[in-house]
């Protein structure tokens, strides 16, 4: 009982923890621009009559890169970047995951095997794997590298809405539905969808941390968003030649800024799972 009880408090703490992290990441993003159009931070791109690798200072909080750009407000709109195509891949494949699984798990039989088969398949490919092929093959760019995360984790969404639907489409109201002539339309979105829903929650904010992860792994090979958009891979990329010198705060705070988004959905992950769990019992 004891254990129990810690348990729900750490479980409770993560939770808080990851709302303000992911809070104060939202704020960032929202904030920076403004900042940046006053005229109180510099252009992300601008001060190019700046020092190369001039090291953090008064003028530069967090040092200049190989271009004389400023990299604290590149690490801070970067924030606003990763959330954006985050966002955008993780909805994409809510929207193609979600009604693909209620679907193949209600009606079963060879739609059911057909997309198995291709929704495992697209699994076991190895997930940053997956999306460099894919953005190699659409490009750079902030849409391609939100679709080319989007392919990745729909099969995620399928296997797990689908393996629900399979179960809660034996139940005695799902029968009692079938019996007064509801159509499988009707008994998808009112019956089916409420009961696979919950599940969801936790696997947006996993797969918005990996996202964040492999968005990084793709600007760092150079197949992600272009160099001139703020993004912390583009960033590592760019000072991974810098760093064996000396230049440290090119990789130091684009790579802390990946590392705290990542923890931050990671914790609030983990507390809606401890909550949602504490629903059903």
């Amino acid at each position: 009982m004891r254990r129990r009880v810690r348990s729900h408090s750490l479980s409770r703490r993560m939770a808080w923890w990851g709302i303000f992290i992911v809070s104060a990441y939202l704020c960032v993003a929202l904030i920076t621009p403004l900042l940046v159009k006053i005229g109180f931070l510099p252009e992300a791109n601008g001060g190019l009559e700046n020092p190369i690798y001039s090291a953090p200072s008064i003028d530069h909080w967090c040092g200049t890169d190989r271009l004389g750009r400023d990299v604290c407000v590149r690490t801070l709109e970067g924030s606003g970047v990763a959330l954006h195509v985050v966002l955008l891949a993780v909805l994409f494949s809510l929207i193609v995951g979600l009604p693909l699984g209620m679907l193949s798990g209600y009606v079963g039989g060879a739609l059911d095997r057909v997309l198995v088969l291709l929704m495992d398949t697209l699994y076991s490919v190895p997930v940053l794997l997956l999306s460099v092929v894919i953005a190699f093959l659409l490009g750079r760019g902030v849409l391609n590298a939100a679709f080319a995360l989007c392919v990745v984790y729909i099969p995620q969404y399928f296997r797990v809405v689908r393996n629900q639907s399979a179960q809660v489409k034996s139940e005695l109201f799902i029968e009692a539905a079938k019996s007064i002539g509801a159509g499988p339309v009707w008994i998808i979105r009112k019956y089916l969808f409420g009961n696979v829903i919950t599940s969801v929650p936790v696997l947006i904010t996993l797969n918005a941390a990996d996202a964040v992860l492999v968005l990084g792994g793709l600007g760092f090979l150079g197949l992600g968003l272009p160099e001139s958009i703020p993004e912390w891979g583009n960033d590592l990329n760019m000072a991974l030649s810098a760093v064996p010198t000396g230049i440290w705060w090119t990789a130091l705070y684009p790579g802390i800024a990946m590392f705290g988004l990542v923890l931050g959905l990671s914790f609030l992950g983990e507390g809606i799972e401890f909550w949602i769990s504490g629903l059903k019992e």
